[in-house]
């Protein structure tokens, strides 16, 4: 039987499966909408796994894009800026000039820049880009031109600017006209000249940028900083395309050949020997760059990857639940089967009939499941996006989204109709109508499957509520984590003070003056400078020599007087600096616990000195302690305590004119911002300001981990509601198919309460089972996620045992319900109906 007769059978199949889906509505809503979040919850997380790791860029041929990086090991020192910085400018000159593995290449780094010229700053994502880097990517314009190699020449004064498509539609309007205007970049006029196609977002998974200009403007823009003239300043990222018939190891064989030579020639004049050799040593190689670089794979990618197990076990209890109501569903309809099969039906028949049925539920689920995946994906986005990192990414539906979404709605479809569907059929007709009314598939054989699937879904739902519980414990842990220091009330002022071209010998004073102007503001009761903010990401460290033997690295931070009082770190012992620690005083230092522990342990540290490695054309100072301070993280919260030496601002030679300053002051956050803002324009209107409050960036640092316990713990919840629903509905049917059972022993001078032992007996020993293999499989589970967790063991015993007591808890509840209504029957009327 093939062809149009099949398809007509199967046409038939489907419009009767519609018509026993009408029949019962609420099982057929409940069925959907439990499949549509399990599914929608997997397409979700798998939709954000698929832009952060597996989709490909927007542009020609991306399989032939590859990053250019050191590929030995990476013991680079110097300057670091940027998400890839894989090259100083010097460096990728040379390999411009000497690579012959691609047929293009072009170096890139992202920033922001000012766009307001004056005032609260108004940031532009930026990048900065070589004279090729449209031309390899091959994006073409829509209106205007891209760069060439031309507009980025060594010391270049035309400033060209290319602007995105949604700049351009949001600052423009989308007007042609666009081409030729002028647009203001830290104070600085570049003229546009081409706007990029709205596919393109550039080269990062997961942000997008505003404005590109050629490398060559990095001068123009910071001037006297600029990190192009630095050689030991790492800031620039470069793919190539390769050349056809070239794979990425042969081009990687080709910079391993030059590397030498490119290393030698541009080794940077300051380096100490030790690294030195190092530098020269370096290799570089090519890696795979089709899907984009991004530092969000790094950070999200296993966490991801947990989400999407977690969202699995989710869809699985789902799956778990409705086999069992397909399975009661079996039992009522066992007549039908029956005369089907005695008027000549074959089992395939009715095993493709009730697939169908599945199928269809699937289908409906996984449509619905879609929408609600949409949903959640940018909730998603919106979840890990925060005001200093704004997260984009494209939600098309591409092939592998479809995929998979396709791929769910048939393993559903498997999972929960393939066993109730050979399960209903498999039974000979004849003794299903005699079975009559008890039904065959309520057997104790056939009920055992009922409990299979009861004691999978207590044990998986037990290694979602263990999950959920670690993941919130982690972050109660990092949210009540003693840091050392005071972030509740600090607001973070950040100044961009370089377009007043302030002469270098008055630099002190005027950062000095400034800090005096916010010291008098009305309700501030202290305020401090600072090179950097705690947990703000970014870091400084540097090689200390104590007595001229011990070396080793600790982190650095240069800071003004009362720094330690605006974030109430104590001092411990020595003093903080004062006016005294200028540039023509002897340098000092301030050093935190673990430094004391580290180079002076059995010694006051106050008084002693120390040197800080320099190369041949720095100047070797010797730093003497003058205090030491109780311990602060540096970088992020999850970090152990390090060494942390605090230099004088007053003490450095060198001074840009990007100021952060620290306040802590009793008024209101608004009326400190306007108060500070009105302080800065009387000192010049064209001074930009950012704000940031302090507490807030420490917020932000905890994406990660508030999304994991976010999302595990909403998924635990649901577990475990349609574990106990599931509990609570094999517990009820197990009554009614036992209805004459009970009303025997009821009758033979069985009491209430023996009623009641016997069935929550029954459903605790299928809760222990469940219990037990979910806690096996949640040991599991926590040693595979033990590195997102914090101040945790992965076997915790707390978290077990309250998740295994809470389960057991909400499973008894649920089981007592049908037991307490199995101990009211009335053993003559149950014997009589029967």
């Amino acid at each position: 039987m093939w062809g149009g007769q099949l398809i007509e059978q199967i046409i038939q199949d489907l419009l009767f499966g519609v018509r026993i889906l009408k029949k019962s509505p609420v099982f057929t809503v409940i069925a959907i909408l439990s499949l549509a979040f399990g599914i929608g919850a997997n397409m979700a997380v798998f939709q954000l796994l698929n832009a952060v790791s597996l989709r490909l860029l927007p542009v020609n041929s991306p399989e032939e894009l590859a990053e250019v990086r050191i590929s030995s090991n990476d013991e680079r020192s110097g300057h670091f800026t940027g998400n890839r910085s894989s090259l100083t400018y010097a460096l990728w000159q040379e390999l411009y000039n000497n690579q012959t593995a691609f047929s293009g290449i072009f170096a890139w780094n992202s920033t922001q820049l000012n766009l307001s010229q004056g005032g609260e700053v108004q940031l532009a994502k930026a990048l900065y880009v070589s004279g090729d880097f449209f031309n390899v990517l091959e994006v073409k314009p829509v209106v205007g031109r891209m760069f060439t190699n031309a507009d980025d020449k060594a010391g270049c004064g035309s400033n060209f600017v290319v602007i995105s498509y949604q700049f351009w539609q949001r600052q423009y309007g989308g007007q042609a006209s666009v081409i030729g205007k002028t647009l203001s970049l830290n104070n600085n006029n570049f003229e546009i000249i081409g706007v990029t196609p709205a596919s393109f977002y550039g080269v990062e998974t997961g942000k997008t940028f505003d404005v590109a200009i050629p490398i060559c403007s990095e001068k123009l823009i910071n001037k006297e900083d600029n990190l192009t003239d630095r050689q030991e300043a790492w800031w620039l990222g470069a793919i190539g395309r390769l050349k056809p018939g070239i794979s990425i190891e042969q081009a990687s064989v080709q910079l391993n050949t030059i590397s030498s030579s490119m290393f030698q020639k541009t080794l940077p004049s300051n380096y100490t020997k030790d690294d030195a050799d190092k530098y020269v040593q370096l290799k570089l190689g090519a890696f795979f760059a089709g899907s984009g670089i991004s530092l969000l794979r790094k950070a999200y990618e296993t966490p991801l990857w947990v989400l999407m197990a977690i969202t699995g076990l989710v869809l699985l209890i789902a799956c778990a639940n409705l086999a069992n109501l397909l399975l009661a569903r079996a039992s009522a309809r066992e007549k039908e089967i029956a005369v089907k099969l005695a008027l000549g039906a074959s089992r395939v028949r009715l095993v493709r009939q009730f697939l169908l049925e599945s199928l269809l539920l699937a289908a409906l689920g996984t449509v619905v499941g879609a929408f609600i995946g949409r949903i959640l994906s940018s909730v998603l986005i919106t979840f890990i996006s925060t005001e200093r990192r704004q997260v984009f990414f494209s939600l098309e539906l591409d092939w592998r989204v479809f995929s998979f979404t396709v791929a769910l709605a048939i393993l559903t479809c498997l999972l929960f109709g393939l066993i109730p569907a050979l399960r209903a059929t498999s039974c000979d007709p004849a003794i299903m109508m005699k079975a009559g009314q008890r039904g065959l598939t309520a057997s104790q054989e056939r009920f055992g499957l009922r409990r299979i699937l009861v004691v999978s879904q207590v044990a998986l739902s037990l290694v979602l509520l263990v999950s959920a519980i670690l993941f919130i414990n982690t972050l109660r842990n990092l949210n009540t984590l003693n840091a050392g220091f005071q972030q509740n009330g600090v607001l973070i002022t950040t100044m961009d003070m370089a377009s007043l071209q302030i002469p270098k010998e008055r630099r002190q004073i005027a950062r000095k003056e400034m800090l005096d102007n916010l010291r008098n503001i009305p309700g501030v009761e202290s305020a401090a400078e600072t090179f950097m903010v705690a947990i703000s990401g970014n870091g400084w460290n540097e090689y200390i020599l104590v007595n001229e033997q011990a070396k080793d690295l600790s982190n650095f931070n240069a800071i003004s007087d009362k720094y330690f009082e605006t974030l109430e770190i104590p001092i411990l012992a020595g003093r903080d600096f004062n006016e005294q620690d200028n540039l023509s005083s002897s340098k000092v230092a301030i050093v935190n616990e673990s430094f004391k522990r580290k180079f002076f342990p059995d010694k006051d540290a106050v008084g002693k000195t120390f040197r800080k490695e320099v190369g041949p054309e720095d100047k070797d100072y010797l730093y003497e302690i003058v205090g030491v301070v109780k311990d602060t993280k540096y970088r992020e919260l999850k970090e152990d305590f390090g060494p942390i030496v605090y230099v004088p601002i007053s003490q450095q030679e060198k001074l840009e004119m990007y100021l952060t300053y620290i306040t802590r002051s009793k008024s209101s956050l608004n009326s400190l911002i306007s108060a500070i803002k009105s302080t800065t324009a009387k000192v010049n209107p064209s001074i930009s300001l950012k704000f940031t409050v302090f507490s807030s960036q420490i917020k932000d640092s905890l994406v990660r981990e508030r999304l994991m316990a976010t999302l595990a713990g909403f998924f635990g919840i649901l577990a475990t509601i349609l574990a106990t629903i599931c509990l609570y509905g094999v517990m009820s049917y197990m009554v009614t198919q036992r209805r004459n059972e009970i009303g025997i022993r009821m009758a033979l001078g069985a009491d209430r309460g023996h009623i009641i032992k016997m069935i929550l007996l029954e459903a605790c020993s299928l809760l222990a089972v469940g219990l037990v293999v979910g806690t096996l499989l949640s040991l599991a589970m926590s040693y595979t996620v033990s590195s997102l967790l914090f101040g945790l063991k992965p076997y915790d015993f707390v978290t077990f045992t309250l998740s295994i007591v809470i389960l057991a808890i909400v499973g008894i509840v649920a089981s007592f319900l049908p037991a307490q209504r199995a101990s009211k029957l009335d053993p003559m009327i149950v014997l009589k109906n029967d």
